[in-house]
């Protein structure tokens, strides 16, 4: 059996992928400024259902972008997440990654009051003194805590990524952040990831450099 392979450079297959992911994806009618975002989480995961998945609220893209040019800093609930965000660019925009995940006071906070910890980070992020992006990729207590804080106007995150995966809670979570009042971006069912919520983050910050 042959196998054809494409003959394509390492430096153009980034730009090959997004040129087969279209393609295939054929004309759609996006909503403004949604299409960067919906074609890098495809490309990231090589799974089309997110360019029907993905929710966002009417000022999403433009509370990221702006968040962002002032230097907004972007707050994880994963490692993970936060090792795939391009920390170089966002530092250059004046932000930077937080996870707090690993602190010994959120651990010891979550184990004394019985919550998990990517709850407590939540409360850690409200505590802040500064302008947030909050992406949650794993955790969907974390959502449900943030819902709460931003119910009881502790916390206005500019905008909220929620796309964690899993089965428990994960929809219900979900749904909280997309009646909260806060400006997100949601991958509605069940999937999602760490690496979603990384990806969405960079299509943010990549677009931020356009003209």
């Amino acid at each position: 059996m042959k196998i054809h392979l494409e003959n394509v450079l390492p430096e153009e297959i980034e730009r090959r992928s997004f040129e087969i992911l279209s393609e295939e994806l054929g004309e759609r009618d996006w909503m403004p400024g949604t299409e960067p975002i919906i074609k890098r989480c495809i490309h990231t995961s090589a799974d089309f259902d997110y360019a029907d998945n993905l929710c966002f609220s009417e000022g999403a893209v433009e509370a990221g972008l702006q968040a962002l040019r002032r230097g907004a800093s972007i707050v994880t609930d994963t490692n993970m997440a936060a090792a795939g965000v391009n920390r170089r660019r966002l530092a250059v925009l004046g932000g930077e990654v937080l996870c707090f995940m690993s602190d010994p006071d959120v651990a010891e906070a979550a184990r004394s009051r019985g919550m998990t910890r990517a709850g407590v980070c939540m409360e850690k992020a409200a505590a802040l003194d500064r302008e947030l992006i909050v992406a949650v990729g794993n955790a969907p207590t974390a959502l449900v805590r943030l819902y709460e804080l931003i119910q009881e106007k502790i916390i206005r995150p500019s905008l909220v990524i929620g796309v964690p995966v899993g089965f428990v809670n994960v929809v219900q979570a979900k749904e909280l952040i997309m009646e909260s009042g806060a400006e997100y971006i949601v991958a509605k069912g069940r999937k999602g990831g760490s690496n979603i919520a990384a990806c969405i983050c960079n299509a943010l910050i990549y677009m931020t450099e356009q003209a």
